[in-house]
């Protein structure tokens, strides 16, 4: 089976005639339509964008064979995949979260930070965490300052630790009361 790559998610119901909210990861949210049918995450179930439309933070769509509010609702959750090789080529600097996620992470100095856990955005920017080998994840901005070099052939990313992260002391001009 090809690499699978998570594009939306649906959520609740939306009106009486099958309609979802449907929350993409795609960067044009309607990109979901041209990608030809959307697959679970086992691959077994096809589904199919018929209609789509903006709302406030999502999109509201149809799927074809679902009309009912009842069908609708027995799909809150489902993640919606397609094929790897559907998706577009990334430009330099740009990558797909799904291939920075399992990187190893080290210091500009190339010692071991840990892995990559995981890609977020809050609304302020891309945050990059970070899973040590033992305590908390690190959660940093995914910054050029931050993260220099993204190396996906030698499977790891540099980190360039803000002073804050590594602990160092600050004199008492930087310090909040």
């Amino acid at each position: 089976m090809p690499a699978l790559i998570c594009v939306a998610r649906i959520g609740a119901a939306h009106g009486v005639r099958g309609a979802v909210k449907l929350w993409t990861f795609t960067e044009d949210p309607f990109a979901v339509r041209r990608y030809g049918p959307l697959l679970s995450k086992d691959g077994k179930r096809q589904f199919e964008v018929t209609q789509a439309r903006e709302a406030k933070d999502h999109l509201v769509a149809t799927f074809k064979g679902v009309t009912t509010r009842d069908e609708a609702e027995r799909l809150n959750g489902i993640e919606l995949y397609v094929a790897r090789e559907k998706l577009p080529a990334t430009d330099a600097d740009e990558y797909y979260h799904t291939d920075l996620i399992g990187l190893a992470a080290v210091t500009t100095a190339g010692d071991a930070l840990g892995r990559v856990l995981a890609i977020h955005n809050f609304g302020a920017g891309d945050i990059i965490e970070i899973a040590p080998p033992k305590g908390n994840t690190m959660l940093l901005p995914f910054t050029n300052a931050v993260v220099p070099e993204v190396d996906l052939a030698g499977g790891r990313v540099v980190i360039a630790l803000p002073q804050e992260v590594e602990g160092e002391e600050r004199d008492d001009a930087d310090r909040t009361p």
